[in-house]
C-alpha cells in the first residue's frame, strides 16, 4: 500500500487555544505562501494582518507538518538578528489523488500542493455501473501511487458533473451515467483506505482558479464547464455557494438564446442540449468532420483548416457566450471562467465567447487555466481545497 497520511479532517484540533481562529490564521498563510512563495516572513504578516510572531508561529507548524519548507539559505549582511529565510510551499512530501468521471472515460491523477498534475491516466468506461467504474477508478489511483513511493498520501478528491452532494460524499443524480445515489466516498474510501472528498466538477475548478488559476484576486468568480454536463458555480468571498444538498449550478435546462436543439425535457434550445459535446459531435459527423464522438477530434480538424470544423467550434462558442451573457446579468461577478474546449484553444472562439458575452465584460471573460489537465485537476482540488482551508489536521506521523 501507498504511505499515508493521517486522513484530512481527523487531527484533534479541539486542544488547540481557540481553535477555529488558529485554524483560520494557519489557512491564511499557507494560502499566502501559496500565492506569494518563496515569500519572507514580514511579508506575510504584512498580507494577513496577523503579528510577526503569530506568523513565524504558524510558520514553524506548518513546517513540521510538511507543507512549507525554507526556501534558500539565509542571505548575508552585516547587521545583526535573525538573517530572512523565505518560505515556500514544499510540494515535494505530500500528494493528493484525483478522480473525475466522466461520460465516456474516468481520469484518475496525482497532484502536488501547487495543483500540478504529476501523474495521470484515463480509464475507457466498458460499462457504467457505479461499482465498477469506482473499483477502476480507485485501483488507478493505488496504481500512480505505487509508482511515486516517495511521497505520502493525504487523501482523494473526486469530481464529477450532476447532482453532487458534498457533504454526504454521494453522486445523487446523474442522468448521463444513469447514476442515482451513488455513495463515491464510501466506494473510493473502503478501496484505497483514503480520506475522500466529493465536489460537483463546477465548484471544484472555482476552488481551483481561486487557489491555482489566474482568479486568485477575484472576490466573486463564475464558472461555466461545458462538456458533455453543462454546469456552473459562483464563489464569493472565498465561498462556493453549494445551495441545499449541494444543488446550486444546476443550469442544463436554462433556454440559450437561439437554441434550436431539441431537448429530452421535451423543450427546445436547453444550455445542456444545445452546447454539449454529444451535441457538438453529432453536427460534425453530419457535417462529415469526424466519424466518431471525440470533440478533440473537431478541434484537429479546425487545425487541419477544415473550414466546417472551424464553423462548429465558433457557433459553440459564440452559443456559449450568450449563456455567460446571461449568467453575468444576474450574478454580475468580477470574473468569469470558461471551460470549454474551442474557447481553451483557439482564439476565433474564445473572440466569438468574449463578444456573445458583451463587449463591456470581455476582459472578464477568461479561459480555464487548466486547459491540458482540467479533469485531472477538477478532481484533485476537491481534496487540495480542503487542505488549503484547514492545514492544521494534517499530521507529521507519516508511516
Amino acid at each position: 500500500m501507498p504511505r499515508t497520511a493521517t486522513p484530512l479532517l481527523t487531527s484533534p484540533v479541539s486542544r488547540l487555544a481557540d481553535p477555529d481562529r488558529r485554524r483560520t490564521s494557519a489557512s491564511a498563510v499557507l494560502r499566502s505562501v501559496l500565492a506569494h512563495g518563496p515569500v519572507a516572513r514580514s511579508t506575510i504578516a504584512r498580507l494577513t494582518g496577523l503579528s510577526p510572531a503569530a506568523v513565524s508561529d504558524h510558520c514553524a507548524r506548518l513546517a513540521r507538518l510538511g507543507l512549507i519548507r525554507e526556501a534558500a539559505a539565509p542571505r548575508q549582511s552585516g547587521g545583526v538578528g535573525r538573517p530572512h529565510v523565505p518560505v515556500d510551499v514544499d510540494d515535494a512530501r505530500f500528494l493528493v489523488g484525483a478522480v473525475h468521471v466522466a461520460v465516456p472515460y474516468t481520469t484518475v491523477a496525482l497532484l502536488d500542493l501547487r495543483g500540478r498534475v504529476v501523474a495521470e491516466r484515463r480509464i475507457e468506461h466498458t460499462g457504467t455501473e457505479p461499482a465498477r467504474v469506482l473499483a477502476r477508478a480507485a485501483d488507478g489511483i493505488a496504481a500512480l501511487l505505487a509508482g511515486a513511493p516517495g511521497a505520502a498520501a493525504l487523501g482523494v478528491g473526486f469530481a464529477a458533473g450532476g447532482w453532487v452532494d458534498r457533504d454526504s460524499g454521494t453522486v445523487v443524480r446523474h442522468p448521463l451515467l444513469g447514476w442515482r445515489d451513488v455513495p463515491v466516498r464510501e466506494a473510493i474510501g473502503a478501496r484505497t483506505g483514503l480520506p475522500v472528498h466529493v465536489d460537483g466538477h463546477a465548484r471544484s475548478l472555482v476552488n481551483a482558479e481561486r487557489l491555482f488559476g489566474g482568479a486568485r484576486s477575484s472576490r466573486s468568480v463564475l464558472h461555466l464547464f461545458v462538456g458533455n454536463v453543462v454546469d456552473a458555480a459562483f464563489a464569493t468571498h472565498d465561498e462556493v455557494h453549494h445551495g441545499p444538498r449541494s444543488q446550486a449550478g444546476a443550469i442544463a435546462h436554462l433556454p440559450v438564446p437561439g437554441g434550436t436543439e431539441p431537448c429530452a425535457c421535451g423543450r427546445v434550445g436547453c444550455l445542456q442540449a444545445e452546447l454539449s459535446e454529444r451535441t457538438l459531435c453529432r453536427r460534425a459527423r453530419a457535417a462529415g468532420v469526424i466519424d466518431g464522438t471525440n470533440p478533440m477530434r473537431v478541434l484537429d480538424a479546425a487545425a487541419a483548416g477544415d473550414p466546417a470544423a472551424v464553423r462548429l467550434l465558433v457557433a459553440r462558442s459564440r452559443m456559449t457566450g450568450r449563456a455567460v451573457g446571461m449568467l453575468l446579468a444576474v450574478l454580475n461577478p468580477e470574473t468569469v471562467v470558461v471551460t470549454e474546449v474551442g474557447a481553451m484553444r483557439r482564439e476565433d472562439c474564445l473572440a466569438a465567447l468574449r463578444q456573445a458575452a458583451g463587449a463591456d465584460r470581455a476582459a472578464d471573460v477568461r479561459p480555464s487555466a487548466f486547459a491540458d489537465s482540467v479533469l485531472a485537476v477538477a478532481g484533485g482540488a476537491v481534496a487540495l481545497d480542503v487542505l488549503y482551508r484547514d492545514p492544521l489536521t494534517v499530521s507529521s506521523d507519516v508511516d
